[in-house]
């Protein structure tokens, strides 16, 4: 199961059940995908096939969505 929290500029922000536990958001769009650290800063863990500009433009948007994602990731644990 993976539930999407968000979309936003053509991005999927969303989290992969039964994955590690370390609070961390995953990002797909048509030019490729992301995961991103929530923990204990945002951090840029792995990615396939996005330019600098959208990595950065990522970034913004987790910032900008922070408690939302972390609020999401806490409930999605919980059950």
């Amino acid at each position: 199961m993976s539930p999407t929290v968000f979309r936003e500029k053509g991005y999927r922000f969303y989290f992969f059940s039964l994955e590690e536990n370390r609070m961390h958001v995953h990002v797909a769009c048509s030019d490729g995908d992301a995961k991103f650290w929530l923990e204990p800063k945002i951090d840029l863990a792995m990615q396939r096939g996005l330019a600098p500009h959208r990595l950065n433009q990522i970034r913004k948007i987790i910032g900008d969505h922070q408690n939302e994602l972390t609020d999401a990731w806490r409930e999605h644990l919980a059950r």
